[in-house]
């Protein structure tokens, strides 16, 4: 009866170390998240891609406006007919993008709540022929993922 009432001891303290080992990893991790340093959002990656043609340079949101740097890059001149992106006024008719250039706009009235923002970019253009008449009207859709500053 000894040896059993020993061995229920041993694997009860055995129990008991490993219990508050787990009990303090726990608290260090829950301690780490409630002050922020296992954010996700300090490790969010800045990115932003158009469609192939146009190529998104940079970008940059604020708590009111999302400013987009855009490159043509198609072979030819555009016209842009508007650009818009998620949760912002959209801007109208920006004139002639010449192939090669870059253009920068700032769209307004963005309601980027929180510490990031996460919306799709849409750019319709038309493309100038190169007799100077207007062609075909395109679209170009794409994602731009950043933190807000």
């Amino acid at each position: 009866m000894i040896n059993k009432a020993k061995k229920s001891q041993a694997a009860l303290e055995f129990l008991m170390t490993y219990g508050w080992a787990i009990l303090v990893v726990l608290v260090a991790v829950g301690a780490l998240a409630y002050f922020g340093v296992l954010s996700p959002d300090k490790f969010l990656p800045a990115k932003c891609t158009l469609q192939a043609g146009l190529a998104c340079v940079d970008h940059k949101a604020t708590a009111t406006e999302l400013t987009l740097r855009v490159q043509n890059s198609l072979g030819y001149d555009i016209t842009v007919d508007d650009v818009k992106a998620t949760g912002c006024t959209p801007k109208g008719s920006q004139g002639i993008l010449a192939n090669g250039a870059a253009a920068q706009w700032t769209l307004t009235g963005c309601t980027n709540s929180g510490s990031k923002y996460n919306g799709q970019a849409n750019i319709t253009y038309t493309t100038i022929n190169v007799d100077g008449t207007t062609g075909i009207q395109h679209n170009s859709v794409g994602q731009v993922t950043t933190r807000v500053e």
